[in-house]
């Protein structure tokens, strides 16, 4: 093991769907009891018009009531049928996860999703960490549908600087991958960061000394 971590944000960074969004779809058909609306833009029709952090809450309050272990349980058979999909990965981020952990490198996820869609992919891929929005449980192991706090922008540094001093590691040595401008703070922490995709905020940073930028093109989630 070198003393070196790689963070990947998840959505559209490491896999190409929104897995909170996309779980939704799974959960209404399936799990929900009766089954709710697919599209989430009606069931949170006024999200666009929130922060991240504010929307990503107001997404989590959706489970207010519904145990923890069957939640769980449902994002396991998400992840099930979502993994089998031809375009499920971002390829070359993919392919660099693995290039890290061939030369010994801790990995860590970093997501303002859940344990529930981030668990089973975290275990597929062998991912040493995952730093995402954890729900709140009440006594009875029922979901309150408040959160502790929404991993989104400062807060994937804060998550990631925990890690770093949790594992003693110099930051200028290690690397982040990020697709959204919200993952700059993130990116900006580490030595080598790495953009995806085309949002224009990463875009122009990735045009500066010591970054790197990323196709988002789509392939299986092999674990080979």
């Amino acid at each position: 093991m070198t003393g070196r971590v790689a963070f990947f944000d998840v959505d559209e960074t490491l896999i190409s769907a929104k897995s909170m969004w996309d779980f939704w779809t799974h959960w209404a058909r399936t799990a929900a009891d009766p089954p709710a609306r697919c599209d989430l833009a009606e069931v949170l029709p006024d999200v666009s018009r929130q922060s991240r952090e504010d929307a990503n809450r107001a997404y989590y309050r959706l489970f207010a009531g519904v145990a923890a272990a069957r939640l769980e349980e449902a994002g396991r058979s998400w992840y099930a049928g979502y993994r089998a999909r031809p375009d499920a990965a971002v390829a070359a981020t993919l392919t660099e996860l693995r290039r890290h952990q061939r030369n010994g490198d801790r990995v860590a996820l970093v997501s303002g999703s859940f344990p529930a869609c981030l668990t089973p992919l975290a275990e597929d891929l062998g991912a040493d960490l995952v730093l995402c929005t954890r729900q709140i449980t009440d006594q009875d192991g029922l979901l309150t549908g408040e959160v502790l706090r929404p991993v989104i922008g400062e807060a994937k540094v804060a998550a990631v600087a925990t890690a770093l001093a949790d594992w003693s590691v110099d930051p200028a040595s290690c690397f982040a991958y990020g697709d959204h401008s919200s993952d700059l703070p993130m990116l900006r922490v580490v030595g080598h960061p790495v953009a995806v995709g085309a949002d224009p905020v990463l875009v122009e940073h990735a045009r500066r000394p010591g970054w790197r930028l990323l196709p988002a093109l789509v392939g299986p989630l092999d674990t080979v």
